[in-house]
């Protein structure tokens, strides 16, 4: 019964602009014919002794009514925030970019990109990306509108260079990186703990993730592993 007068107050503090037309609206003309008096019908509302609706103070009234701006505010700024809004895609790999990236950027999935391909001096380099940690990192408009295309760098979970033999690991706020494990490269999720198993050959990349081969005329290998991070109850 709690929720319900909630979402009524919260309804009515997004109808009315602001707390004497809410006041306005619950006087009736038969109030106003014997009240003769508008300022009196509304305090008389105010107060719960007149009114065809729910009792809502001044105080409360304006409280809510912030608390809805600041949502409808809040969203606004999410929907804002989110690089790939208003595009369409035809690349699947900027497609499959596009449906993880609300996921990244609010903490829900903290998603690994494997990419291998040629960077613009023609060498082959492959890599581990946090699509998470890149996200906040720099700005993604440049790869949805295809003026930039995503590549691995030093600065990545793990970066390899098929020419120079250059090579690297580091560490995001997401992950931390396990490089001298017999099984192969593995990542350790630092929210839920969880280990990532990035191995092609293993049954399963790991509890509460996927893996997932993604097909694109743009890279030579798309790898994309997806971890859902949950909080311990």
């Amino acid at each position: 019964m709690e929720d319900e007068a909630v979402g009524g107050a919260d309804s009515i503090v997004t109808e009315f602009n602001t707390y004497e037309d809410f006041l306005d609206s619950q006087v009736t003309p038969l109030d106003l014919h014997y009240l003769e008096d508008e300022e009196l019908a509304r305090q008389l509302v105010e107060l719960g002794y007149r009114g065809s609706g729910e009792v809502l103070k001044r105080e409360e009234f304006a409280a809510r009514k912030e608390a809805a701006e600041a949502a409808k505010l809040s969203k606004q700024t999410q929907q804002k925030a989110l690089s790939s809004s208003g595009k369409e895609f035809k690349d699947p790999f900027l497609k499959a970019l596009a449906n993880r990236e609300e996921a990244n950027r609010s903490g829900k999935m903290t998603t690994i990109i494997f990419l291998r391909d040629k960077n613009n001096k023609g060498q082959e380099i492959s890599g581990y990306i946090d699509y998470a940690h890149r996200l906040k990192m720099e700005d993604f408009e440049p790869y949805f509108n295809e003026r930039r295309r995503l590549l691995p760098r030093p600065s990545d979970l793990s970066f390899y260079n098929w020419e120079t033999h250059n090579v690297s690991s580091t560490p995001t706020q997401n992950y931390s990186v396990i490089a001298d494990n017999a099984s192969g490269l593995l990542f350790k999720n630092k929210r839920d703990r969880k280990i990532l198993n990035v191995d092609p050959n293993a049954s399963n990349p790991g509890d509460n993730s996927t893996r997932t081969i993604i097909e694109s005329p743009k890279y030579t290998q798309i790898v994309i592993y997806d971890h859902i991070t949950r909080r311990k109850t």
